[in-house]
This record gives structure tokens, C-alpha cells and sequence, in this order.
């Protein structure tokens, strides 16, 4: 397995997954694929990588930006998804073990993640590569089916950038 960036050309078996992992119903409050020009535009260029195996894409890993004021600059969302057939496979950690280290090396101080309480697999993958529990957001959004739903906020802190 190779962690690479992503690419544009990358789009089609990236937005399989995504396709996958809204599926679930307990991945994100997205309920349709958006296109890739939608997608490029609202992910943070320089932190997107995909985990390939002789030429299959085994899931993706990006940031997006938390606000776009000045101050939260340093401070990124998560995405981290893993195709159906290769979760549980050490894929997730190898993207989230990278995607840390290029989100210091483009100076963020902060990511974060929003993350379904029934998701246990996202759960456990971020408290291992650093993640700490901040809360539960209780009832902080909506399903495209009216369902109201819980999040949990976790969080990692660089230990280089963002200290002084």
C-alpha cells in the first residue's frame, strides 16, 4: 500500500467510497455525492491523500477549512474514508498517520472531527493516532430523512505547530 496525494484523476474511485460511506448513514449528514468541482472546492488542496494498491484507490483522507476567518486559519475538519472491502485493514491509520503529518507541515495547529457515536470503527481510528473526546453535540443536525442525530467532537493538537 502506497499514501499518496490525491489527484483529480483520482476523483472516480474516491467518490465510489464517499458513495460507500454516505450509504452507511452514519459516515456524514451528506446524502448525495456531490461533484468534484463542489467536492475541490470546499477541501484544503495541499492535505489530500488516498491510500493506493497497484493502482485501486482504498480510501481517501482530506482536510477542510472551519471557518474562513483568519484566526482559525490553523484549523481543519477530518474526512477519512475507507472502501467497504478494505476497512479494518490498518488503511485508515496509514492515511490518518500521514494526513497529520501534512497538515503540520502546512501549519495547521488543530484538526477536528465530527463523528457519529455509532460510528465505532472512526471512533477508535482517531483515538489512536491522537484524538481526544471534547463532547457530544446532542441533536446537532439532521438526516436527509428527518432523523435528528448526536455528534461527537474530538480533536488533536499538534505538538509543533501552533505551541509558542
Amino acid at each position: 500500500m502506497t499514501i499518496r496525494p490525491m489527484t483529480a484523476e483520482d476523483w472516480p474511485q474516491v467518490a465510489k467510497i464517499y458513495s460507500e460511506g454516505i450509504a452507511t448513514g452514519y459516515a456524514t449528514f451528506e446524502s448525495e455525492l456531490p461533484n468534484y468541482e463542489k467536492w475541490n472546492s470546499s477541501h484544503v488542496h495541499e492535505c489530500r491523500l488516498v491510500a493506493e494498491n497497484d493502482g485501486h484507490i482504498l480510501g481517501w483522507a482530506a482536510l477542510s477549512p472551519v471557518s474562513s476567518r483568519c484566526v482559525y486559519g490553523g484549523v481543519a475538519e477530518v474526512s477519512v474514508y475507507i472502501g467497504a472491502g478494505n476497512r479494518g485493514l490498518g488503511v485508515g491509520k496509514a492515511l490518518m498517520v500521514q494526513l497529520i503529518a501534512a497538515s503540520e507541515a502546512a501549519g495547521y495547529w488543530t484538526l477536528q472531527s465530527g463523528i457519529f457515536p455509532e460510528n465505532e470503527a472512526s471512533i477508535q481510528l482517531h483515538k489512536t493516532v491522537g484524538f481526544r473526546l471534547l463532547g457530544r453535540r446532542e441533536r446537532i443536525g439532521k438526516t436527509i430523512t428527518g432523523v435528528w442525530k448526536d455528534n461527537l467532537l474530538f480533536e488533536r493538537r499538534s505538538a509543533i505547530v501552533g505551541n509558542d
